[in-house]
């Protein structure tokens, strides 16, 4: 089970993996805070790509495509895999900073390491 969450909210039992997916560590949040057990950049967007989306509705379809290229990318690949071995073994909680999880590159995330 993979499931996608904002860092800022409570952990729960259930969240099991938690991986904080930003490639920017989150605002107003201390290391000692956030209750994560891996921080991956290597599979966060990349820069220019994140300024580019600014998470506007309206390009939200084509930001998927992008984002899913540079997923492509060996260094996000291999990621990717070590994440879906985790997975496959117990539960995985995709955490970020993003206000509108739903519309983020946590969303796209879980839908790929969803599907082989």
């Amino acid at each position: 089970m993979i499931r996608c969450k904002r860092i800022y909210d409570p952990s729960e039992r259930g969240d099991g993996y938690r991986v904080l997916v930003d490639r920017l560590w989150p605002r107003g949040l201390t290391k000692e805070e956030a209750d994560y057990d891996v921080w991956i950049k290597d599979i966060a967007p990349s820069t220019d790509l994140r300024k580019w989306y600014d998470h506007r509705p309206e390009v939200w379809p084509e930001f998927q495509q992008r984002y899913r290229q540079e997923l492509k990318r060996p260094e996000a690949a291999a990621e990717l895999e070590k994440l879906r071995d985790i997975a496959a073994k117990r539960p995985v909680t995709l955490l970020t900073a993003t206000k509108d999880v739903a519309e983020s590159h946590a969303a796209v995330l879980k839908a790929v390491l969803g599907h082989h």
